[in-house]
């Protein structure tokens, strides 16, 4: 599956629940998106919710940005050396890795925990799931 292909579906999947929460402030709708709340309250969101495990080791996740508004992707890829890169952190932050894959070079973001915590969605916050990482997809290919 492509980044851009994930980015869209997940928009769609977050657009569909914060529709029905409405009522919610904003607050409560960020406290709304605890892991434990949508694991039994959407199990549909998140795959890991069926499995019972969360993406980050930390002990309030929080799953309402999912991604990060600091990732940037491009579904073709650009060279760097003999490697073509996908994707990277625009911040290059202390916890980002580079995770190689034959030819490949993708950020992973696995041991920055940012986009989980509570405050971090406040200071970033939209109902929009787009709006909040317009800045990501830098690919110059379609679906």
């Amino acid at each position: 599956m492509s980044y851009r292909k994930w980015f869209e579906e997940h928009a769609a999947r977050h657009a569909a629940i914060v529709s029905t929460l409405s009522h919610l402030d904003d607050a409560e709708l960020i406290e709304y998106f605890d892991y434990e709340n949508m694991r039994r309250m959407h199990p549909e969101f998140c795959p890991l919710y069926k499995e019972g495990t969360k993406c980050h080791d930390m002990e309030k996740l929080n799953c309402y940005m999912c991604a990060c508004p600091y990732f940037r992707f491009d579904d073709a890829g650009a060279e760097e050396g003999d490697m073509r890169r996908f994707s990277s952190c625009s911040i290059e932050a202390k916890d980002a890795r580079t995770f190689r894959h034959e030819n490949s070079l993708h950020n992973d973001c696995s041991h920055c925990l940012l986009p989980h915590r509570s405050g971090f969605v406040a200071k970033h916050f939209s109902r929009s799931f787009r709006e909040m990482m317009e800045g990501c997809d830098n690919s110059r290919s379609v679906l």
